[in-house]
């Protein structure tokens, strides 16, 4: 199989809520901020269309550590999500060369 024909294999963590119901997401993106690490996910669907038909909802999340155990911890305070949301919006802009629609003035 040559490169251009690898087939995509997203990245899939599942996590369990307080209800003990289940969740898939995809790893979008991880990253360090303010010595912290960070991962953009967003909820996974098998439909690859699925994600185009509705809002997709990123969510933050911050890898936490207790007790020498990991766990993800969604990001709730409004200023940390917003400096983390703009560091992985920048971050997805170089990669994917998205133009934001901002002229320079």
């Amino acid at each position: 199989m040559d490169e251009n024909e690898m087939e995509y294999s997203p990245d899939l963590i599942t996590l369990e809520d307080e209800d003990g119901n289940e969740h898939t997401f995809e790893v979008i993106d991880a990253a360090d901020y303010q010595e912290e690490r960070y991962l953009a996910v967003v909820p996974y669907s098998e439909d690859p269309t699925a994600l185009l038909e509705e809002d997709a909802n990123l969510i933050l999340m911050r890898i936490c550590e207790e007790d020498g155990e990991e766990y993800l911890d969604v990001v709730e305070d409004d200023e940390e999500f917003y400096n983390v949301g703009e560091m992985f919006a920048e971050r997805l802009r170089e990669v994917y060369d998205i133009d934001d629609g901002e002229e320079d003035e």
